[in-house]
């Protein structure tokens, strides 16, 4: 797509449409999460399958695809929150109806394996949309942190994400400084889209990486399979989030992740910056894909435009 497209933003009293897109989502979570909903002053509607439970699914994959077909064309609702992830998005993604989210743009939210419908929304409608902490697996939970409730002002006013040190602790493994779209999500989907008519294209682009469980030998697999694919190579900048639960299962022999990173990203020649406190982590600062950010690993800054209009 020549020209993305964002959606317009939230006021209050719009009607917002849960779906689950991928695994199941606990009924008490998803109703734990309303009274968030409420504070915004949003009012909300559920997609019909996000109580459904397929295996390790939630419903069938014609089932979580028409919820998110019938959000994006139902006029009332302005926009669209996942209260889950898990796994199951990629399964359905080459049957999106990119021209009903083409016509219909609109504020859509998520992360983690929702990481793939972000890609193939992007890459097939020109949409911008919001890689940000979910209903039920972060925003119901306890330790939900009150810096990621407010990224959801983003929605509500036109404002840049300015990311400093003054969130998090961030180290500069390669210098320089890039502008460039913002792109990517979690490690292990963008791996999985490759050699896909789906899969990530991140040439002059701000590659954004996080990802949960795995140990440092599965990182270094992954990040090797981008590279192999040129995805590295043909990037801007490299945004490194959260890491979590990466723990190695035999700590006797293993590299660190840190050991991992540098080898991937050590002089790689444009800049790289780790510790961005995004992906599952508290707090998960969200930001749009699809926009223009400029990362400054001199200083250790991201700074990325607004993500509505």
């Amino acid at each position: 797509m020549n020209r993305m497209i964002r959606p317009k933003r939230l006021v209050k009293g719009d009607l917002i449409g849960i779906v689950a897109p991928a695994s199941p989502v606990a009924r008490e979570d998803v109703e734990r999460s309303f009274s968030f909903l409420r504070q915004l002053g949003l009012r909300y509607v559920l997609g019909k399958s996000i109580y459904e439970v397929n295996g390790y699914l939630a419903g069938s994959d014609e089932e979580r695809l028409a919820d998110l077909h019938n959000m994006f064309s139902n006029p009332e609702v302005k926009g669209i929150f996942c209260a889950g992830g898990g796994y199951g998005s990629a399964r359905y993604a080459d049957q999106i109806d990119m021209e009903l989210i083409h016509e219909h743009p609109k504020v859509f939210w998520g992360f983690s394996d929702i990481t793939y419908l972000h890609t193939v929304i992007r890459q097939g409608s020109g949409l911008v949309t919001f890689h940000g902490p979910m209903l039920a697996s972060c925003v119901a939970k306890d330790e939900f942190h009150e810096l990621s409730g407010k990224m959801f002002g983003q929605l509500f006013e036109p404002v840049e994400v300015h990311y400093t040190e003054e969130i998090s602790p961030l180290e500069s493994l390669s210098g320089g400084i890039a502008e460039g779209e913002v792109v990517g999500g979690n490690l292990t989907q963008l791996a999985n889209s490759l050699g896909s008519e789906l899969e990530i294209k991140t040439n002059q682009k701000l590659l954004f990486i996080e990802d949960i469980g795995e140990e440092p030998y599965k990182v270094d697999r992954l990040l090797n399979q981008l590279r192999l694919a040129g995805k590295l190579r043909e990037a801007a900048g490299i945004i490194i989030g959260d890491f979590a639960k990466a723990q190695p299962s035999n700590p006797e022999k293993t590299l660190s992740l840190d050991e991992v990173f540098a080898h991937y990203f050590d002089g790689l020649g444009k800049p790289v910056v780790k510790g961005f406190k995004i992906g599952h982590c508290e707090p998960n600062i969200a930001i749009p894909l699809g926009v223009k950010g400029r990362l400054n690993a001199e200083e250790k800054t991201l700074t990325i435009l607004p993500g509505v209009e």
